[in-house]
Parts: C-alpha cells; sequence; structure tokens
C-alpha cells in the first residue's frame, strides 16, 4: 500500500514532490558473506563500519548523505518556525538538588540555553553560590561536557571529569575547591566507572590505553582497579585489584566510613548482577576477600557507618530490599535484611540520621517512603501527580533532605523535606514559557498480543477531541532493565504545540515492574517487546488518538533497534519512523567497543540458538526489497562510541536500496557528538527542529506556533 502523504506546509511544496527530488547517495557494495552455524549471511555494507575519522571512503559517503538529508529538510518552510519555538521552551532556568560534603553545599544550574550545566559550590545552604566549574568555557561549539564529579568527604576537593564530543571515554582532573584552581593530577582512559576518594587518594577503574586510531571501535577488556596519589604521575599508580580470570569484568567501588575498607563490585555485562570484593587499604599485607561470588545478584552499597554497609540487593527480593553487612564478619550468615521487599520496585535509597527514605516505582510513577532504620515503615511522602523523584540528597546529621520532581508537562523542581513538620517545600520551581495546566498527561493499560497488561503514558492539549487522525509520537525503549518514568523535556512541548499526541509504552524489557518484568523481553523472549510495541500502536489507533498514516514512532540505543524492528515486522502499521543511534546489525554488535555487554539482554550470535532468534529479527538483515518503508529519519553521530554508528550507516544503505515507495528514508549523522550525554543544547534544539519538521511535512501539519 503507498502511503503517499499530501503536505500543505503553507501550500508551497507538497511532500509527494519533495520526495519525488530525493536521489540517495550511490552506496557501493562488497562481496561479504559469513558462516553462522551453517547459515549464510550477506553483509554488503560491510565497508562501512570502518570508522568515519579514519577511512575517506566512509567520511565521503557520510558527507553525501548529510547533503541529502539537509536539502530536504532545509525545504521544509516550517522548520525555522518550529527552531523559534523551541529556543522559547528550553530558555528557562533548571537546577539540580543540592548535596552536602563537609561543611559545603553543591550544585547544577542552567541559565537556560547555556550548551553545559555549571557547577556552582556555596558555603552554607543559603549562602551566596560561586562558579566551581564552567565547562561552557571549555570549548566554542559547546562540546565538551562535565562528564561526572567526585568531590571529597571533607568538601575541600573535587575530581571531575572531561568528556569530549559525547565519547563515553573521560579524562579527570582534581580542583581545590577553595581556591577553584586545578592540581596537576590527570587520569586518562576512563570510562563506565566512577572515580571515589579514599582519605585523600582517588580509587577507580581504567581500561588499557587503546591503539592509536581505534579509540572509538575497540572492545573494551581487562578493566583494573587503581589508586591515585595526589601529586603523583598517573604511570606511578598502583594497581590494588583485578581479575585475570575475568578480562571482560568490569569495575566500580565504594569507601566504607571506617577509611580502612574498600568495597569492589564487578559484573561482566549490563545487568546488576554482581560479585562483591572487600579489600583493607589500612593493612598492605591483606588479601581481598570475595564475600559474594557468582554474578547472580545486584548489590549497591549506598552508605556506611563505622564497618557496617547498607547495601540495595535483589538477592532473594527481585524488586529490591536493603541488607546490613558488618565487614569484621562479613558472611552471608551475619547478613540482617532492614528493609524487606515491597509490592513496588526499590529505586533508591537514602539513610537519613534517624530514618531510611526510599524512591520506588508503582505502575512506572514514583513513591516516595520513609522507613525507621529497623525497616518499620513510617509513611509514604505526597507527591504533586503523576512524576518521577529523579534524586534524593540527604543533608549531613539531619532528617531534611532535598528532592527533585518532575513529570511530562512539568520540568524538573526541587523541594526539601521538612521533617519537623513532615511537609515538602518547595526549594527551587522553573518559570516557563508556558502553562503546564493546558497539557493533559494520563496513564493508560493496554493488552499486549500474549494478553500482558501494560501502561502507557499519554499527553496532548487539554480538550482534545478523539477523531483518530491527530499526528502522534509513540516512544519506546524496552531493555536492560531501564525503566521510561515521566520526565519533561521542552521538545516535547513543541510538539505538543504543534498539535500533536506524545505517548510513552511502558514495554517490557525495561525494569518497570522488576526483573520479572525486564527477563520477559530478553534474549529469547526479545519477540514480547516488539509485540507491546506494536499493541500499543494499535490501542492508539483503536482509541481514536491516530491513524497508521499519522502514527510515528521513535527510540534510541536499544530504542532505536525497537524502531527498526518493529518497521521491518509491520510497515504498514506506522507512518513515519525516528530511530536515534539504534543497534540495527544484531549479528555483530557484540565485535565493538561496549557491545560485549549487551549480550546479558540481546544473547551473542556466537550462540548457534541466540543466533537464529537475532537473525529472525535484526533492522539491518530484515530490510525486504520493494516494501513501502515509513517515512523514516535515522539519527546517529559520528564520536558514538557506545553503539558505534555503522549500525545506522548499514541499516540506511539497505533501506534506500530496498524501499519500494516514495516517501523519503534519510540518515541524519551529528559532527562532533556521541551517543546523547554532553551533547550541547544547541545541538539539541537543532535536532529536535529538524525531527519536527520531518514529521510535520510527512504528516501534513499545518504549524501555527
Amino acid at each position: 500500500m503507498n502511503r503517499i502523504i499530501i503536505a500543505g506546509l503553507l501550500a508551497l511544496v507538497s511532500h509527494s514532490a519533495l520526495a519525488a527530488q530525493l536521489k540517495y547517495p550511490e552506496t557501493k557494495t562488497i562481496q561479504q558473506v559469513d558462516n553462522y552455524h551453517g547459515t549464510y549471511v550477506s553483509d554488503p555494507y560491510r565497508w562501512l563500519e570502518d570508522d568515519v575519522r579514519v577511512s575517506k571512503d566512509v567520511a565521503a559517503w557520510v558527507n553525501a548523505q548529510n547533503k541529502v538529508t539537509r536539502q530536504y529538510l532545509e525545504q521544509i518552510p516550517a522548520k525555522g518556525q518550529i527552531a523559534d519555538h523551541l529556543k522559547k521552551l528550553w530558555n528557562y532556568e533548571k537546577r539540580s538538588v543540592i548535596f552536602q560534603k563537609g561543611d559545603k553545599f553543591f550544585f547544577y544550574k542552567n541559565d537556560g540555553l547555556q550548551n553545559q550545566y555549571v557547577l556552582y559550590v556555596q558555603d552554607s545552604i543559603d549562602g551566596k553560590p560561586r562558579v566551581l566549574i564552567d565547562p561552557n568555557s571549555w570549548s566554542k561549539e559547546g562540546t565538551a561536557a562535565l562528564g561526572g564529579i567526585s568531590v571529597h568527604p571533607d568538601g575541600k576537593y573535587i575530581a571531575y571529569a572531561i568528556q569530549e564530543s559525547g565519547s563515553d571515554w573521560r579524562t579527570w582532573k582534581i580542583r581545590d575547591v577553595a581556591t577553584g584552581k586545578d592540581l596537576e593530577d590527570e587520569l586518562q582512559w576512563l570510562k563506565f566507572t566512577s572515580v571515589k576518594w579514599f582519605n585523600d587518594d582517588l580509587i577507580y577503574a581504567r581500561y588499557p590505553r587503546t591503539q592509536k586510531g581505534q579509540e572509538f571501535q575497540s572492545l573494551n577488556q581487562d578493566m583494573k582497579v587503581y589508586r591515585h596519589r595526589l601529586g603523583q604521575k598517573q604511570a606511578q599508580d598502583q594497581v590494588i585489584y583485578f581479575d585475570p580470570k575475568q578480562p571482560n569484568a568490569s569495575y566500580d567501588t565504594s569507601i566504607a566510613d571506617d577509611k580502612k575498607h574498600i568495597v569492589i563490585t564487578s559484573r561482566l555485562g549490563t545487568d546488576s548482577r554482581e560479585e562483591v570484593v572487600v579489600l583493607n587499604l589500612a593493612d598492605p599485607s591483606s588479601k581481598p576477600n570475595k564475600i559474594v561470588s557468582g554474578f547472580d545478584y545486584e548489590y549497591s552499597v549506598f552508605d556506611s557507618k563505622d564497618s557496617f554497609l547498607y547495601v540495595k540487593t535483589t538477592e532473594n527480593a527481585p524488586k529490591g530490599k536493603v541488607l546490613l553487612i558488618d565487614l569484621k564478619k562479613p558472611e552471608k550468615k551475619y547478613w540482617k535484611t532492614l528493609i524487606p521487599e515491597q509490592a513496588t520496585v526499590l529505586r533508591q535509597v537514602e539513610k537519613l540520621q534517624d530514618f531510611f527514605v526510599t524512591s520506588a516505582l508503582e505502575d512506572a510513577k514514583s513513591k516516595l517512603t520513609l522507613f525507621k532504620l529497623d525497616g518499620t515503615k513510617i509513611k509514604d511522602i505526597n507527591l504533586p501527580g503523576i512524576g518521577t523523584i529523579s534524586s534524593i540528597s540527604p543533608l549531613k546529621d539531619s532528617n531534611d533532605f532535598f528532592y527533585s520532581y518532575t513529570s511530562f508537562n512539568r520540568p524538573s523542581s526541587v523541594y526539601r523535606y521538612d521533617a519537623a513538620s513532615g511537609n515538602s517545600n518547595i526549594h527551587f520551581e522553573p518559570k516557563l514559557a508556558f502553562n503546564p495546566d493546558q497539557i493533559t498527561v494520563k496513564q493508560v493499560f493496554y493488552k499486549s498480543k500474549d494478553g500482558t497488561r501494560v501502561p502507557m503514558f499519554i499527553m496532548h492539549k487539554k480538550g482534545l477531541k478523539l477523531t483518530g487522525n491527530t499526528p502522534t509520537l509513540l516512544y519506546g525503549y524496552g531493555g536492560f532493565n531501564i525503566s521510561i518514568l515521566p520526565s519533561f523535556s521542552p521538545s516535547r512541548i513543541a510538539w505538543i504545540d504543534m498539535g500533536g499526541v506524545y505517548a510513552v509504552a511502558n514495554i517490557r524489557g525495561g525494569g518497570e515492574y522488576g526483573e520479572a518484568w525486564h527477563k520477559a523481553g530478553t534474549k529469547l523472549k526479545k519477540q514480547n517487546v516488539f509485540d507491546d510495541f506494536i499493541s500499543a500502536a494499535k490501542y492508539l489507533i483503536e482509541e481514536k488518538y491516530t491513524s497508521s498514516k499519522k502514527l510515528a514512532v521513535e527510540g534510541g540505543s536499544n530504542g532505536g533497534l525497537l524502531v527498526g524492528a518493529v518497521t521491518t515486522q509491520r510497515p504498514d502499521l506506522f507512518g513515519a519512523a525516528i530511530p536515534h543511534v539504534g543497534v540495527m546489525d544484531m549479528l555483530r554488535f557484540q565485535k565493538f567497543t561496549a557491545g560485549r555487554f549487551w549480550v546479558d539482554d540481546f544473547g551473542s550470535s556466537d550462540n548457534p540458538t541466540d543466533f537464529a532468534n537475532l537473525y529472525r529479527y535484526s533492522p539491518y538483515h530484515n530490510v525486504r526489497p520493494g516494501v513501502d518503508y515509513p517515512a523514516t529519519l535515522v539519527m546517529t553521530a559520528d564520536t558514538d562510541d557506545r553503539v558505534v554508528p555503522s549500525h545506522s550507516f548499514k541499516y540506511i544503505a539497505a533501506l534506500q536500496k530496498a524501499h519500494g515507495g516514495q516517501d523519503p528514508v534519510l540518515i541524519r549523522i551529528e559532527s562532533s557528538a556521541g551517543h546523547g550525554a554532553g551533547t550541547p543544547t544547541s545541538k539539541r534544539i537543532n535536532s529536535a527542529a529538524d525531527i519536527w519538521a520531518f514529521l510535520a511535512k510527512n504528516f501534513g501539519m499545518k504549524v501555527n506556533l
């Protein structure tokens, strides 16, 4: 069925005429055939796996694709209007919660259109803030970002990470908080780990330096844990732990309050399934003591007192519980359960002076609860509505704490919970260029193909009439135990102002209902994820929100895979597709950078059973010649070293070759950007403007903002 949409944007250029003008770049093919367990699979675009920064052929192809895409997008009359409206919506002050270290108080702030958030410090909770780290001064284009921090327990030093062009690699430096001056120390080749203070030393983990030219593609293996003493060169840092039997292990650390012990958690993939080792750094003769073996459950240390660790775990509690472990007697028989598993999914726990405060999920919405230190529930704390607690920050030696709350129609506001009164008071609330009360946010439940009940959030202008013809964007993720919760985006508000409906389906594979919900969307059960998303689309059509011609699907990373899979399985169901930085070649993802971690969720083509399943839904391998695919705008970036951009390159090459319809199938390749983290505001706005203009053109929307 041909789904040519006649657009009427200012009655200038029709969609069919614009699409007819498209001439996609010629993409050469090569004779590449691989034998997977007796099945021969062609990979004619293998050459596009070469690094765009190294290969002249790939760079020329990228430039040619971007030229076609830019010509298409720049001819859309509404694009400038959309970009101006996005800037207006984006231009409001944003703040994080305040967090305390020693006698100092820290928070992040963005004045509105700053490319990167600025870190501030103040000497008292109500003191005058001063700039401590401003990454906007690091790069003219705003592509250098503050990629992480670690504040000394006394508040006198701060270790901070510099992230360049969106890469996952970080370079860490150390700043004196009082003077604002950097020390000479520098730590390089850190990725997927934190930095912790052990007295005045730094504990961190890193990979070996990669070969020149392979920084953004080579596999990450052989991580080790190091101790860095202030003033020494990184080359002098001491290796304090690694497991030679587990070259694929990654490590993170926690520091015990007794200033003697560090806790090292290691994992093999993306799942929170860890082994735990305790090391007494105060005793040079001590050996690592492995107190948890097997990579079976999550063990996250969130606080400590003297030799006691407070640990969040999923052992015999798939939705999470809280343990107390004494490092003087670390054997399991001495562990004590403080907060048993609840009906809700435990996300964050913080210890106050006399209580615990927890953030948990109930039907993909946040629930904030106080417990006594013995685990007795005290009360639930009222929240403003359907929303998400994104951060909790206790005050030292107090039962008061700060927390941030956000929803689809309300940006993050900071509250302070006052233990004496039992009330939450607004500490910071942004001033907005729109009225949140004019946007309806609701939650519905629908049934998937196998009868599973799945929640979905829907937002739109108040008073929307369900005609079955409203342009609608359906977003999803469905993997890696990641929950897609209510959150605010100026970009979404622009879509609503354009007259669209925005929906988020909380499909299986995520963590919305705990580990069982996650596992129901992994490996051989991955089709459940796609079925859930397809069923969400059907619900929106059946309930008269939209039609297939006016329904777009969007997702990023694993969500990009989701979009690629459902549009190859059901191209007739969707009018447009926006896959961001997607995993599109399911047979080779494990061969690049962090791809080997994802075997936890996907399986691997190295396994015959997994291969058959992956081959069945891999977007790149399931593009069929002559099929009329939805209008597609593939989004990726040249410095994405997590999901390498060749996934998107190969997919769009196959799609352009096979596409039997007249709707555009394009790729937008961002320069000096990565997987998403650290992307400057200016690039985010430009990206959103391109997406909304693309949908407006292909859905025939008359934009009047």
